[in-house]
């Protein structure tokens, strides 16, 4: 049983922190498209960003920053315009844009972190965004984090966000998290936004090592599509105010924060992973015997990312082949005589055999997986609507209803997990018709 609760509040959630999220004119369609995250107090800053080496200049500019200073009092977010790939230009909108919300807050520009999302090879729309700022600052409130959350989308259907809290001595400790990712979703790092803060006092180090670990557990462990974008970014606030003991090494108290941390990253990227374009399922892959845990998460991102495993979730096929096939391709060696696989509770292959199975069973139990998973339609939003909001337990029951495939491939101890969505006819229309 998990030593935390669930709390309301988002990224405000934990104390000394103000959001706002409104409607810039960043995007043509005219729905919120400019947030902003501020903490009371500086507080320390991590960061995961992509891995790509075609980046936006927002994650250049919040690497060098947190390679200087490894603290931030602002967070700020602009979507419509990912600000990659147009040269010189990224990089001075994004030092004009830090200095712009730095002046506005009173701050200094140094302390101020960056992130964009939108159409790569867009410039920030410079002129909305600067006239928007002090309409944002005077926004910022306590009970804002549905209105960044909101501001932050692309072509999400819903909000992501979540809010736990724990006890650690006789004090409390919270951590909140909002997140964005629909499309272009794929491992190191998956194609989103994440913004996590907390309230409690961790050292530099140690917050960045905490953080890189739920990652790994998270984020990385998710897809979509297969691809990898330009602008990922998952940037973690810890400020202190919960006026708890500052923690600077691995101790039980720091091992529970972890476990709260990596939590609250997990449920943002599952329902990321639920939310990817044109999905109808949430897909969890759960493989054992491994010789450690990274093996395990890779072969489990393998079938997760296959297109034809995914083609075949969508289309309610059990078809175990395409799954055994994609375990065998994931640079993880095994004996062949020691795969097993199971769809839900459906044995289909052991000791590297194929077993007889119910297969219209198997067919009515994916069915199922996508009903269960499902958000009633007047509860989800389309890129012409300003109400994205779908309240908190139906999108818990979105991720807590997945299709899960489990494959064991030996004796050893790892075993590792990842996230997925089924591959449906509308990924291929909504990114045919993405900037046209």
């Amino acid at each position: 049983m998990a030593d935390w609760q669930e709390i309301i509040g988002g990224i405000t959630a934990p104390r000394g922190y103000r959001s706002a999220g409104i409607a810039a004119g960043l995007k043509p369609s005219g729905l919120p498209d400019l947030a902003l995250i501020v903490s009371d107090v500086e507080a320390i800053a991590a960061g995961v960003f992509t891995t790509s080496h075609v980046r936006a200049a927002c994650v250049d500019y919040c690497r060098q920053r947190l390679q200087a200073k490894h603290s931030a009092h602002a967070i700020l977010c602009n979507a419509g315009q990912a600000n990659a790939s147009i040269g010189n230009q990224g990089w001075l909108d994004a030092l004009e844009s830090a200095m712009a919300i730095a002046q506005a807050l009173n701050i200094s520009s140094e302390s101020v972190l960056l992130a964009s999302t939108g159409v790569i090879g867009q410039r920030i729309r410079m002129d909305a965004l600067k006239a928007g700022i002090p309409k944002l600052v005077a926004a910022l409130s306590e009970t804002g984090s549905d209105a960044a959350a909101r501001a932050i989308l692309t072509t999400d259907l819903v909000t992501k966000s979540i809010a736990l809290e724990t006890t650690i001595g006789d004090r409390s400790i919270r951590i909140g998290g909002i997140a964005k990712g629909s499309g272009m979703i794929h491992p190191n790092m998956a194609t989103m936004l994440a913004f996590v803060t907390c309230d409690a006092a961790v050292s530099p180090t140690l917050w960045q090592q905490m953080l890189s670990r739920a990652a790994d557990r998270s984020f990385n462990s998710i897809t979509v599509d297969g691809d990898t974008s330009t602008n990922d970014s998952l940037i973690a606030l810890a400020n202190g105010q919960s006026r708890t003991p500052a923690m600077t090494e691995m101790s039980a108290e720091a091992e529970k924060l972890e476990a709260m941390l990596t939590a609250v990253c997990l449920h943002l990227a599952k329902a990321i992973a639920r939310d990817g374009e044109g999905a109808t399922c949430l897909i969890e892959v759960q493989v054992t015997g491994a010789h450690d845990e990274q093996a395990a998460r890779q072969v489990a991102k393998t079938i997760a990312g296959s297109s034809l495993v995914k083609s075949a979730i969508f289309g309610r096929d059990p078809n175990w082949g395409r799954i055994g096939a994609a375990a065998g391709r994931a640079g993880v060696p095994f004996e062949q005589e020691n795969l097993k696989i199971k769809l839900g509770d459906f044995l289909l292959m052991e000791n590297g055999q194929p077993l007889g199975f119910d297969r219209k069973a198997a067919n009515e139990y994916l069915k199922q997986a996508a009903a269960e998973a499902s958000v009633p339609k007047d509860l989800v939003a389309t890129n012409t609507s300003n109400d994205v909001s779908v309240d908190r337990s139906t999108i818990q029951q979105r991720i807590d209803n997945p299709v899960i495939i489990s494959v064991s491939i030996g004796n050893g101890p790892g075993s590792g997990q990842a996230w997925g969505c089924d591959l449906s006819y509308d990924y291929v229309k909504i990114n045919a018709e993405y900037t046209t």
